[in-house]
């Protein structure tokens, strides 16, 4: 039962200093109005656009603090870059969809051919 219960609170601990940590930057939505728009918000979700226009310069650093999955509606190429220079590409198709992890500061930049529209879908 001891086990149980300290496994119990270093996980509570761990989600709890990750929310905390994912909050040093201002949400999407609010750190980049140029590139992210809440389209639907209730109690429970909220939905943000976001569209990476091609030849474009990185968004402005900014935060997920909630759980979230992004819905892709483009094919895209996108460079995600950490605080500390590290980066990596994503490429999602359209029509796919993945979780993304709690981040407390990142940025993200098309690195393709055309424009990028996703939807972020994030628990509230």
């Amino acid at each position: 039962m001891l086990r149980m219960t300290t496994i119990a609170l270093t996980l509570a601990a761990t989600v709890t200093a990750s929310a905390a940590l994912a909050q040093s930057a201002a949400p999407s939505y609010q750190a980049d109005p140029d590139v992210y728009k809440v389209i639907f918000e209730d109690a429970n979700f909220r939905v943000v656009s976001a569209i990476w226009k091609k030849g474009s310069g990185p968004d402005k650093p900014h935060s997920h603090s909630q759980p979230f999955v992004i819905y892709a509606l483009d094919d895209c190429k996108i460079r995600v870059t950490n605080p500390d220079g590290t980066s990596r590409e994503i490429t999602p198709k359209a029509g796919t969809s993945f979780a993304g992890p709690l981040t407390a500061s990142h940025t993200a930049q098309n690195i393709g051919d055309a424009d990028c529209h996703a939807l972020q879908i994030e628990r509230k």
